[in-house]
């Protein structure tokens, strides 16, 4: 029984990765016609991800609000700068500003 339990364990923790990038794909697609449809992608893809204890990946965690829950797009809802060695988010709906270390890359002679 053991077995048959961790199998299906593996199973949906698979199920539930795939389902969390659909979900933010199509979200990006909806947040230009309808912004709450998007939100509610969003939470959905939040709330399967903790039901299974999967975390959302990195590049895609990067795109989201802690603050609003809402999907930051670069140019439509949210702001990006780059000062110093930091590569600066403004969610342009709550304000929540969000800052990410980055190397700066040397000019080769």
């Amino acid at each position: 029984m053991a077995k048959f339990r961790t199998k299906n364990k593996a199973i949906s923790k698979t199920i539930a990765q795939e389902r969390i990038q659909y979900l933010f794909e199509i979200a990006k697609n909806e947040l230009s016609n309808d912004s709450g449809r998007s939100e509610r992608y969003i939470s959905l893809a939040r709330k399967i991800g903790m039901r299974h204890r999967v975390s959302i990946p990195a590049e895609l965690k990067r795109n989201l609000c802690k603050k609003c829950g809402s999907l930051l797009v670069p140019g439509k809802n949210s702001r990006t700068r780059l000062k110093d060695s930091y590569v600066i988010i403004t969610c342009l709906e709550c304000g929540e500003v969000k800052r990410y270390p980055f190397n700066k890359v040397s000019k080769v002679k």
